[in-house]
């Protein structure tokens, strides 16, 4: 049984092909197209998903697209008329593509694949239940998902037992969690769909001296973490700005210009619109836990790769057990529609071990093997050695630890925001100009941006205040007290982006100035074999079983997907080593 999931229109549009229950292959259009966060139909990942099982479209016996357009378009027609004759230039952009396009998908996907089959459409906020719910390791457990917007539900919350969901409430628009944050991410100089983890990252600069105006301006908060905001402040509905006047008034000035210099201001407003978030979050699955009765939690939707609040949600809710969909916003709505198809629609079995989920590391992209890579080294004539499997741990472990910047190409490409260790940039965490150099040097972004860790699963203990596994990279935790160092009362007397100079802990390169860190632990299995071999040998030769790993692409560019894209990136930064496959190229640097 073939099932393809496909989410499209929005943004970061994708495509996941289920075989008999299994997740075979998912992979977002960006990674193809190189257009990062691409909305379009995603025909690239389509091509492969199906490549990759050796099928065409007629072999299809399903197609499930991740919302309903009709019940969409329902949704802005009447949005654009209350608000009417405010929203017409708003309206006149969109509605152009909804009449040549989006209203007729069905038609659209059956051309495009040459199917003619059924094809499902979920509601959004089920394919993202889905998603979050049928990977998990978990027979039951709540869920919780909460996004922007899908047709109507901002957020929505049930119970998940073997191969059902049920949906017991929802939150609809206008009144939106991501909504909100997103409003915050433009006001305070960053694009909206893609800066809003720059907000989280820049939240410990400041203090969230706006908290409370958020909690009695902007909304009306209730104790189940279900809320109303005030629209008069919001332009999101009618207009083409997220924000209005009356919002900067209230706030103190106009949106911060992109790339301009940060003041204390905007980090204070990162700080504000972070704890809120926080607190509308606890209350929210601590509502959900006492309504459920579960011990278990699954979270899905744009705002769960908020991982500061899943680090919060993991260690203060009532909840036992958290799990996450790595892929959490619209691509991985691709993949909950069509298990969503398998268990739902078909009632076929799902059965767990309450330990091992089915997402597969989230390793579900392209996999290039050593003749194609050699293959496009030699036809451009680029200089490289060839390392055995059995030399590569060693060799990369000594480069880290001579601070050299790796760019790591290995296996299948990861599917969801976060490299894991097959698309990477990784270097020494132990270095305390490491974080500076990688991020003004080779990822070009902005400098107060943090590091993430990847960790040996069995000593992530030692270093973090972290009791389970967090293999994908979306829970923030604390830093083992132990490993930090003091602050001089100089230090203490810095402010904003100044904290940035003073060394934290043993660990510099990934310890954000409130001493967390966005943990990955890694555990050895066959599709990260060498990933977790790299940090056995760091572990053996250098004593520190914890490396950085960030994603392997430059700022406003997706993650690299081909051998080509990698070595593009590497020749273009001041990256030092290129190991792509078995291949080992150096920098000249001269």
């Amino acid at each position: 049984m073939n099932i393809l999931g496909i989410s499209a229109f929005y943004h970061d549009s994708a495509a996941c092909l289920v075989q008999d229950g299994i997740i075979v292959a998912a992979a977002q259009e960006e990674r193809f197209t190189r257009k990062k966060h691409d909305p379009s139909f995603p025909e690239n990942a389509i091509k492969y998903c199906l490549d990759q099982a050796g099928l065409d479209g007629k072999d299809l016996d399903f197609i499930a697209f991740y919302e309903k357009p009709f019940l969409k378009f329902e949704r802005i027609i009447q949005t654009y008329l209350a608000y009417a004759p405010q929203g017409i230039n708003s309206f006149i952009r969109a509605i152009p593509l909804w009449i040549n396009k989006k209203l007729w998908i069905k038609d659209y996907i059956s051309k495009n694949l040459e199917f003619n089959g059924k094809i499902i459409f979920p509601e959004h906020h089920q394919s993202h239940a889905a998603s979050a719910f049928f990977p998990s390791p978990f027979q039951k457990a709540a869920f919780l998902t909460i996004d922007g917007v899908g047709e109507w539900a901002t957020a929505s919350y049930g119970t998940a037992i073997d191969n059902k969901l049920n949906i017991l409430a929802e939150m609809m628009f206008p009144h939106s969690l991501g909504l909100l944050y997103s409003a915050f991410t433009y006001y305070a100089g960053f694009k909206v769909n893609s800066g809003e983890y720059k907000l989280m990252g820049l939240a410990p600069y400041g203090t969230p001296e706006y908290k409370d105006v958020i909690l009695t301006e902007l909304m009306d908060l209730k104790k189940d973490g279900s809320f109303k905001l005030n629209m008069k402040y919001f332009n999101y509905c009618a207009g083409l700005t997220m924000t209005n006047k009356k919002f900067h008034k209230l706030f103190g000035g106009p949106p911060r210009k992109p790339e301009s210099e940060l003041r204390q201001r905007d980090m204070d407003i990162a700080a504000s619109i972070q704890k809120v978030t926080e607190e509308i979050l606890l209350r929210m699955v601590n509502h959900l836990h006492k309504e459920s009765g579960q011990d278990n939690l699954c979270l899905a939707g744009g705002v769960a790769l908020n991982c500061v609040a899943n680090g919060l949600i993991l260690r203060e809710s009532n909840f036992k057990n958290i799990w996450i969909q790595p892929a959490a916003g619209d691509a991985g709505g691709a993949l909950g529609a069509a298990l969503f198809v398998w268990y739902q629609y078909l009632d076929n079995q799902r059965l767990t071990d309450e330990k091992t989920d089915s997402q597969f590391g989230s390793y579900l992209g392209p996999e290039y093997k050593n003749t194609g890579i050699l293959e496009y080294l030699e036809n451009n004539r680029i200089s490289h050695i060839k390392l055995s499997d059995e030399e590569i741990p060693e060799k990369i472990a000594d480069l880290i630890a001579q601070k050299k910047v790796i760019g790591w190409f290995q296996g299948r490409m990861e599917f969801g925001p976060r490299a894991l260790g097959s698309r990477s940039i990784l270097g020494d965490a132990r270095s305390e100009q490491m974080q500076e150099i990688m991020n003004l040097k080779i990822k070009f972004r902005e400098s107060f941006r943090p590091f993430a860790p990847s960790v040996m699963a069995e000593h992530s203990a030692d270093y973090f205040e972290l009791d389970r596994e967090s293999p994908y990279m979306l829970l923030v935790s604390p830093l083992k007290k132990e490993l930090r160092k003091d602050i001089t009362s100089d230090e203490k007397q810095l402010l904003g982006l100044d904290k940035l100079k003073i060394v934290r802990s043993s660990v510099p390169a990934i310890t954000h100035i409130d001493y967390s860190a966005r943990v990955q632990t890694v555990k050895k299995k066959k599709n990260n074999r060498l990933y977790y071999q790299l940090l056995e040998k760091f572990k053996e030769k250098y004593g520190c079983p914890l490396i950085i790993n960030t994603s392997f692409n430059v700022r406003g560019e997706p993650i690299v997907c081909t051998p080509e894209d990698a070595y593009t990136c590497f020749i273009n930064t001041n990256m030092d080593y290129l190991l792509i496959g078995n291949f080992l190229i150096k920098k000249n640097h001269d």
